[in-house]
């Protein structure tokens, strides 16, 4: 139930999202979502990939700091509410959302988030119980 998302250290220079990337695909592994965080002096980029453990091998060989955290994926409604209705949901059992993005999906009719929250277990159980998609990993490294 849970995805693997990596985490990147990324110091704030140039180039420095071309080395990273590129170090990724030279290893064939394909990016299905990312987010970065700045600050004035660093970013952290987060990436959920087709292959999570070879691309965290890859970047620490290439001497990046990364780390790798159990985040959960969800599919929504794509219309008007949905997104409302789905934190509702999470809001209803006082789960705590740290931080969450969106991807593209081939689907027309839904949309996808990664969520990083308080408790895992805790936000997909309320999830799961009002009728919402939990996506495995191996269903979101293949899309």
């Amino acid at each position: 139930m849970y995805i693997k998302q990596l985490s990147v250290f990324v110091e704030n220079k140039s180039g420095r999202l071309a080395e990273i990337t590129s170090t990724i695909a030279k290893a064939g592994i394909d990016i299905r979502a990312l987010s970065i965080a700045d600050t004035t002096d660093f970013g952290i980029l987060r990436l959920v990939v087709d292959k999570p453990f070879e691309a965290e091998k890859a970047l620490k060989e290439a001497g990046l700091t990364v780390s790798l955290t159990d985040v959960i994926a969800v599919g929504i409604p794509d219309r008007p509410g949905g997104f409302a209705e789905t934190m509702c949901k999470i809001a209803d059992k006082d789960v705590g959302v740290e931080y969450m993005y969106a991807f593209i999906s081939r689907d027309h009719d839904r949309a996808y988030l990664i969520m990083r929250v308080a408790d895992n277990e805790k936000a997909i159980a309320a999830l799961v119980a009002h009728g919402c998609e939990i996506l495995s990993g191996d269903s979101v490294y293949k899309l």
